[in-house]
């Protein structure tokens, strides 16, 4: 065999072996750190899905889902809060079909009509604009105020008789639907209204849920705040509907005693903070009439201005206050 070709034989395999040692010491290595950081990511990735899957356990949780609940009504509780605070929505609970426009024209007049009056009778500019501004600001908003509190107060007190009435139907064989057609034909008003408007609302297209939630927005109260969930909650997952609105009904009825029971009470301090709130401005006006001239100069000093309006301030703090211990949330 000739040298040089010998000589290329030995040069191959020494660069042969030469790399295999230094593949042993450093790719071997890289190797073994290629497996360790495979095995990490998947160590990891069963990490990552064993705490997902604790994640996933915790939200089935009885207790997760109570509280997820009650965050969402909470949620909704306000939303329905700040919707029925605008003047719009008063005037829908009213049952009132004027506009927003109207109801500041009208405001508007009566504020004018009154501040002439007072201006004719006072000849003091200062008190026919305040007379002006309580009249027309204050006096419509009270009406609507109360009219809204008298309509929700009916529609509070012959809502579980309604629901006693889609029991009765469900269980002879009625649909949902036929059932508030009953309600909308043989209920006093106002509930008599506010299902027709709902049937009319799902003969026009719209489905249940998007007919109840308008009927929510005019009459926002946690009673039919109730029937809603009950009825979305049946829609979803089935059930017993007539089961559960009668127990719906008896909640409902336990709500209504328990707020007669705290009204009454309530009703000696209800009466002793108006009595309280009365005696100052009765005396006032009684010694007015008796003796005029003890008390003119409360009505031509200025001095006297500032205790009228120090006093009138205090009592009507006062009074506030009071109502706010007496004003029981339920």
């Amino acid at each position: 065999m000739d040298v040089n070709l010998l000589a290329l034989l030995a040069a191959a395999l020494a660069f042969v072996a030469v790399a295999g040692v230094g593949f042993a010491f450093a790719g071997g290595d890289n190797g073994s750190a290629k497996v360790i950081k495979r095995a990490q990511i998947v160590v990891g990735g069963r990490a990552a899905k064993i705490e997902k899957g604790k994640g996933k356990v915790a939200a089935n949780d009885p207790a997760s889902r109570r509280k997820q609940i009650l965050k969402t009504l909470r949620d909704q509780e306000r939303q329905a809060k700040k919707a029925s605070l605008t003047l719009e929505s008063r005037l829908r609970q009213a049952g009132l079909g004027a506009t927003v426009k109207v109801f500041w024209i009208v405001s508007a007049s009566l504020g004018l009509a009154a501040a002439l009056v007072a201006l004719f009778f006072t000849q003091n500019p200062l008190i026919s604009l305040g007379v002006a501004f309580a009249t027309g600001l204050g006096l419509p908003r009270w009406v609507i105020g109360f009219l809204a509190k008298r309509r929700t107060k009916k529609f509070t007190e012959a809502f579980s008789d309604a629901i006693d009435i889609i029991v009765r139907g469900i269980k002879s064989g009625l649909p949902v639907h036929d059932c508030l057609k009953i309600i909308a034909r043989e209920s006093p008003e106002p509930l008599a209204g506010e299902f027709k408007r709902l049937m009319e609302n799902i003969g026009v297209g719209l489905t249940v849920d998007q007919a109840l939630e308008k009927m929510y927005e005019r009459m926002p109260t946690s009673e039919l705040r109730f029937f809603v969930i009950v009825l979305n909650i049946q829609q979803k997952t089935g059930g017993n509907l007539a089961e559960a609105l009668a127990n719906l009904s008896t909640v409902l009825r336990s709500r209504k005693l328990m707020r007669a029971k705290i009204k009454a009470l309530s009703a000696e301090a209800t009466t002793s903070a108006g009595i309280i709130g009365s005696l100052p401005p009765g005396v006032v006006t009684l010694i007015t009439i008796t003796s005029p001239a003890y008390m003119s100069i409360m009505y031509t000093d200025p001095r006297g201005h500032m205790m009228l309006g120090g006093g009138l301030l205090w009592m009507t703090l006062g009074i506030l206050v009071m109502k706010k211990m007496i004003n029981f949330k339920f």
